[in-house]
């Protein structure tokens, strides 16, 4: 981003880099009459900045690092395989610089999020007269409203990775990048963009059932409680009062009718686009078309080689890839860990009767049990006409693989088999080490809702989270637990003793970061929540001891970034 001329010139004429002529005439100042002479024309400028904000949930390695980041999932480097030059092991070790690839693409992807949506945002505030477009006045004032709304999503997650961030809210005059605005000064921008733009926000049954990918008001007073609840760690003022309030709001109605799901899974299966969905903000996912979350950046290649199109069925996109995987919660001898962080998978375990821990398995007819893959990958191979039960092999030998939850060279070893190898980290691992999570259903080829879900960017179940974490900073023990017992139950049979006692006596902090954790593992916010507990760089887990300070609670800003624009300045400690 050399300056916010050339930016527009890639954004709106859809060129590739290598403009460096300041002087040349560049057309990044349409004016908006000129473009803009009917409705449909109104309606793809408003639409543009949506697609890129699909793209931007798992492009240039947003995804990997908030997650490789954390005590959740790794990329291990499998007998050479996601080596990559030790990449993703400084994610894992906090010991990334801004010659990281991900330090200067997280900007990119945020920032042109922010000028598409601030183009899109300065062409309809140009319309004088919406009337001539066939464009009520209704509907440009929510144009307008959800497009400051996608704006301040934009700035949030770039607030919450670099912290001293650019306030950019004029592309079409602006050549030149400007300074950096103090933490504060972006807190009270994006808490005013919000509160701003809530009114003209619709309902989401003001749009129906195709309205999943639209900002509505719920959407918008979410945004505005992960503000409050992570604002100790943005401005050093707690605002838990203020978040609380937000939340009641939510949850009693005051911006639109929602419900929690019954199920563990709906939030992720293919009808969660549906009016009575618990999503309160997603983006619609086809397979023909766009599908993120199901993309090599995420989910789909948090998945074994052949599990895909051998295991599950699906071969409409080949092999998948293992590069993201649960990190280990026991030893090569299966013995657990002592630390208290991480351990994924035996976080779950703590109450057996979990539902989600079932295997992963297809059902048919557009159903699916269990949330990972794990143990041997059952299959039926054909040879010749002649049919035989065979089980998932990796890419390094030709055994039969069986994943577990350990890390190091198990390699032909049967299970319960003690290994001589004892070693286990990060540049030491083979390709049955580490669950796998599939949150998002991989039906097989032939169903017809396969690849459909929408990805599920804000859900009522984060509500009712943070409302109880409010309760719970705030000595209410009790009713942090009913609050997380309302989302808990459909988590485990009927009658479970796994729910919270209604004293709550059973929470504790390590228990409210690990409920964080189980019920939004994947969802790319346990960096955020790891800070806000205060172990992000204190903490010890698999592989990773404590970090020297805290200077690592933010990113780097890249290497080429800064180069482009010399009024930034670096982030403290790199």
């Amino acid at each position: 981003m050399k300056n916010y001329k050339i930016l527009m010139f890639i954004v709106l004429l859809l060129a590739v880099a290598g403009c460096t002529k300041l002087d040349e005439e560049v057309y990044d100042r349409v004016d908006a009459a000129n473009f803009l002479t009917r409705r449909d024309d109104v309606i793809r400028d408003f639409l543009r900045p949506f697609e890129h904000a699909y793209w931007s949930i798992q492009g240039n390695d947003v995804y990997a690092v908030g997650e490789n980041s954390t005590d959740e999932i790794g990329t291990f480097n499998r007998q050479g395989d996601w080596q990559d030059g030790g990449y993703y092991q400084r994610m894992h070790y906090h010991t990334w610089t801004p010659q990281d690839g991900f330090t200067n693409g997280a900007w990119r992807n945020f920032y042109q999020g922010i000028v598409l949506s601030t183009n899109s945002l300065q062409d309809m505030e140009a319309i004088a007269d919406p009337a001539k477009l066939n464009v009520t006045q209704a509907e440009l004032s929510d144009f307008k409203a959800e497009l400051r709304t996608l704006r301040a999503w934009f700035y949030l997650r770039a607030f919450d990775f670099y912290r001293n961030i650019e306030i950019v809210t004029d592309v079409k005059s602006s050549t030149q990048g400007g300074v950096q605005s103090s933490p504060q000064e972006t807190f009270n921008y994006i808490e005013s963009e919000l509160k701003a733009a809530i009114p003209d926000l619709p309902m989401r049954e003001q749009l129906g059932a195709t309205g999943i990918g639209r900002w509505t008001k719920a959407a918008a007073a979410t945004l505005l409680a992960r503000l409050y609840l992570n604002a100790k760690v943005y401005i050093g003022t707690d605002k838990f009062t203020e978040c609380e309030a937000v939340c009641r709001d939510i949850i009693g109605g005051k911006y639109g009718s929602y419900t929690l799901d019954t199920r563990w899974d709906a939030p992720f299966d293919y009808t969660n686009s549906s009016l009575n969905s618990e999503v309160i903000y997603g983006f619609p996912g086809t397979l023909a078309r766009t599908h993120w979350q199901y993309d090599s950046g995420m989910f789909f290649w948090g998945m074994t080689y052949d599990a895909a199109p051998l295991y599950c069925g699906f071969t409409d996109f080949g092999r998948s890839n293992p590069r993201f995987a649960l990190q280990p919660g026991r030893d090569v001898d299966s013995v657990e860990y002592g630390h208290t962080l991480g351990k994924p998978f035996v976080k779950f375990q703590k109450y057996p009767d979990d539902l989600r821990l079932k295997k992963y398995k297809n059902l048919g007819n557009s159903k699916r049990e269990g949330m990972f893959l794990y143990g041997y990958l059952p299959y039926t191979a054909t040879t010749n006409g002649v049919s035989r039960p065979d089980t998932v092999r990796g890419n390094k030998g030709p055994y039969a693989l069986f994943i577990r939850d350990q890390v190091g060279f198990f390699l032909a070893a049967k299970p319960g088999t003690r290994i001589n190898d004892k070693e286990s980290n990060m540049n030491h691992a083979d390709h049955n080490s580490g669950v796998f999570l599939v949150k998002y259903p991989v039906y097989p080829t032939p169903d017809p809702n396969r690849i459909t879900s929408a990805y599920a960017e804000i859900r009522l179940s984060e509500v009712y989270y943070t409302l109880a974490e409010c309760r719970y900073r705030a000595g209410d023990k009790a009713a942090a637990a009913g609050f997380l017992n309302q989302v808990r139950q459909r988590n485990y049979p009927a009658g479970s003793p796994s729910l919270y006692t209604s004293n709550g006596s059973q929470l504790t902090d390590q228990e409210m970061l690990d409920e964080w954790g189980r019920e939004f593992i994947g969802e790319n916010r346990r960096r955020t929540d790891l800070i806000r507990w205060g172990v992000f760089n204190a903490g010890t887990w698999w592989d990773k001891k404590p970090d020297a300070d805290k200077h690592t609670e933010i990113f780097p800003i890249g290497r080429d970034i800064l180069g482009a624009n010399p009024k930034l300045k670096q982030n403290p400690g790199y």
